[in-house]
């Protein structure tokens, strides 16, 4: 099955069995039975490989867990249950034995792969009355969807595959669930860009760990991995180069769970993630890290935050700045927390608001010491509005660094007129991608499109840094002469003319027809 038809059918799935519940609610249960079946067969075809499943013994099970993270008995193998379900054997109790099973998977890890199973399953309520009247009825549409994805085969060869499809899946429930789709996944040509910029940095094809502090469901974090590792395959024979390990933090319970997830079906070794569950502005959960050389991150919109709870003053991550983040708007909070964990050669791509760029008080002080005092401003690139879920606001990509190859400039972009509209959203093409990659890296100027402006010249503009201040995009109208316009006028009458002329014709066919 080729990878259009399969995303397809998964849709369709999905689409099918949702019944009362929205999509934002039934994606736990479509991807979660996704990543039970994948964990499930992944360990049947490791087994088949290494063991003979008469032989399972404590020291099989050691050594599984400690190279996958995880076990499940062959009982409670996804195609044990199929079979159970088609020979109509304990439907009845369906809920209770699918919770043994995942309570089996969580308790079996090691204390290395504990964080990224511990709590994986909780989001998947068997009980949940939006699934049927009665446990029955709920248990019925459960053993549905696990026979729905019976035929959606796994192995070796369609691991990218698979991914892929959650990726979609993913990317639809977000569209369907609208303004909070767009807390959980970033638009694929949105993290595209930001993958690309990053893979452009001297310091990705040797960088150890990337970090998203609002990770999502992760994707965002794959897309980079991912661009990195095609840089460094291209230019070199030597992996071990390829970052190591994707780390990120993510408030939405569901939504963290939803990355784990997603990092395990992307192929992700549980030794080469680490996804935490937090408030990233009230708990950093990577306090104790070292710097990151790569950051990537799509923060909230809007969020806002109590400065007031703790004594964000005295917090390194804020300390170093004069004024934090208002209270209604954290956007800049988050650029403060990631600016204090960037490396000094590293480089942070992230999306905000465009409001940041020009607005007053506290966020002008803190846009004014970010270019006066550390010069960490690299880029800014205006994107075209209504491109993310449930938001039609014009957004923004900044790219920070905090050593830069062109210190005496901040390059600007206004990418915002160049797009397609897909149905009620716009979307950015691979040649509107490929060019704002291509200014980027070779700091192009082009006019009504780019401009390297000089730190003076922003000094001048009080540190405003509101795209259209420094690029003038302003098409003028093409004026049309009466006389064109009198000519267009004639001819749009004489269509009409003979257009009623051919309908006259046409209705005295059909009378003729019909008095035959």
């Amino acid at each position: 099955m080729k990878k259009e038809e399969l995303n397809t059918k998964l849709w369709n799935i999905a689409n099918k069995l949702r019944g009362r519940m929205d999509a934002n609610e039934f994606k736990k249960y479509i991807l979660g039975f996704i990543f039970f079946k994948y964990i499930s067969a992944n360990l049947e075809n490791y087994y088949e490989e290494e063991f003979n499943l008469d032989d399972l013994d404590q020291e099989i099970k050691e050594d599984v867990v400690n190279q996958l993270g995880y076990f499940i008995s062959p009982e409670h193998f996804y195609s044990k249950i199929i079979k159970d379900i088609k020979d109509k054997k304990n439907i009845d109790n369906l809920n209770i034995s699918l919770s043994d099973t995942f309570k089996e998977i969580e308790n079996s890890t090691s204390e290395n792969s504990r964080d990224d199973f511990s709590g994986l399953f909780d989001e998947l309520d068997l009980n949940d009355k939006k699934l049927g009247d009665t446990q029955l009825e709920r248990n019925q549409l459960i053993a549905k969807i696990i026979l729905e994805l019976e035929y959606f085969e796994i192995s070796k060869e369609n691991n990218d595959f698979l991914g892929d499809s959650y990726e979609y899946l993913i990317s639809k429930f977000a569209s369907d669930a609208g303004k909070k789709g767009g807390e959980f996944y970033t638009p694929t040509e949105v993290s595209k860009t930001i993958a690309k910029i990053v893979a452009t940095s001297k310091k990705a094809k040797e960088a150890n760990i990337i970090y998203d502090p609002t990770c999502g469901s992760g994707s965002l974090l794959i897309r980079a991995y991912n661009e990195i590792q095609n840089i460094v395959k291209k230019e070199s024979n030597n992996l071990k180069k390829i970052p190591t390990i994707i780390q990120g933090q993510e408030l939405n319970h569901t939504t963290y769970n939803l990355a784990r997830m997603n990092m395990i079906l992307h192929n992700f070794n549980y030794e080469k993630f680490k996804i935490k569950q937090g408030d990233t502005l009230r708990d950093d959960k990577f306090k104790q890290s070292k710097k990151f050389d790569i950051i990537v991150a799509n923060p909230p919109f809007g969020t806002k935050w109590d400065q007031k709870e703790k004594d964000y003053h005295s917090d390194k991550r804020f300390a170093m700045f004069d004024a934090l983040a208002p209270t209604s708007s954290a956007e800049f909070a988050f650029v403060q927390h990631m600016l204090y964990h960037l490396s000094e050669d590293g480089i942070m791509v992230t999306v905000l608001p465009h409001g940041i760029l020009f607005r007053g008080r506290a966020e002008e002080k803190i846009r004014k010491q970010i270019i006066q005092n550390y010069n960490w401003f690299d880029a800014i690139i205006g994107l075209p509005t209504n491109l993310f879920f449930g938001a039609g606001i014009s957004a923004i990509i900044v790219v920070f660094k905090k050593c830069r190859e062109d210190n005496k400039s901040i390059l600007f972009i206004d990418a915002s007129q160049e797009f397609e509209k897909v149905k009620n959203k716009n979307k950015l093409r691979k040649e509107d991608i490929e060019k704002i990659i291509d200014t980027y890296k070779n700091r192009k100027e082009i006019e009504k499109y780019s401009r390297n402006v000089s730190l003076e010249e922003i000094r001048e503009n009080n540190f405003n840094l509101n795209i259209t201040r420094y690029i003038d995009n302003f098409e003028e109208e093409n004026h049309r002469s009466i006389e064109e316009i009198k000519k267009d006028i004639l001819e749009i009458e004489q269509n009409e003319q003979k257009l009623k002329k051919e309908i006259e014709e046409l209705e005295g066919r059909i009378f003729s027809e019909i008095l035959k």
